[in-house]
């Protein structure tokens, strides 16, 4: 069963409550963006490059952050980008020994870019983020 709470009395507070909900984008997106672009610079260095192709996995990454800066997604984004360059996956758990026909095809070994793309990131990421939440509060707090 729900409950229903609600707010009665101070008028200050429910503004304050309300700037907060309106402030918290225009600091927290540019956060989100700047800590987005850090793990997408780290994916793209770290992905392994095949100089016998000429298309490459690294320029279809992007980052993209919501209006709101809550929600973050970084990587391959698309319908057209994720089927041509499907063997990311590959590429980031390894595959195993098979058979195909005749021949056998060996295993190639993992080389992890994308969760250790952002492990790397870690701390610059909270710290932007805590830094953006501590900024929109005080801004809430002052009235300004």
């Amino acid at each position: 069963m729900a409950r229903r709470s609600s707010i009665q009395g101070d008028f200050k507070l429910r503004g304050l409550l309300r700037r907060i909900g309106n402030e918290i984008e225009s600091d927290l997106r540019p956060a989100m963006v700047e800590a987005a672009d850090l793990v997408l610079a780290t994916q793209q260095h770290l992905i392994p490059r095949d100089p016998n192709s000429s298309d490459h996995i690294e320029d279809s990454l992007e980052a993209f952050v919501s209006k709101s800066g809550l929600d973050a997604q970084i990587g391959i984004r698309g319908k057209k980008a994720n089927r041509h360059f499907f063997y990311g996956i590959f590429l980031e758990y390894g595959t195993k020994q098979y058979t195909r026909g005749e021949h056998v095809v060996g295993a190639k070994p993992a080389h992890p870019w994308l969760r250790p793309s952002y492990d790397m990131n870690r701390d610059q990421i909270a710290t932007l983020i805590s830094r953006a939440i501590d900024s929109t509060l005080r801004k809430a707090a002052e009235g300004t």
